[in-house]
């Protein structure tokens, strides 16, 4: 295992610390797992979009998940239109 210096503000540790106490981990490992995910997804987002143009990479994430069963959002239509007309 390597040991690196990271500098950062007093307060955010101390929440962080608080933090993962409250979760039962170390900052540690919180740190690790937060920093392995960042690099999986970058890894897993750089061969699964290989080919995809800009423009359509700028839309990811720009709106909200869609349920399995409901992919083209006609069940959350009729819900919203439920709650519309209430």
């Amino acid at each position: 295992m390597a040991t690196t210096t990271i500098n950062l503000n007093k307060e955010i540790v101390d929440k962080a610390q608080i933090y993962a106490a409250s979760k039962g981990k170390s900052l540690s490992s919180i740190i690790e797992d937060y920093l392995n995910l960042l690099t999986f997804k970058d890894k897993k987002q750089s061969t699964e979009l290989e080919g995809v143009p800009d423009i359509v990479l700028s839309l990811l994430g720009a709106g909200s998940p869609v349920k399995e069963d409901d992919l083209n959002g006609r069940k959350a239509y009729y819900n919203h239109l439920e709650k519309k007309h209430k």
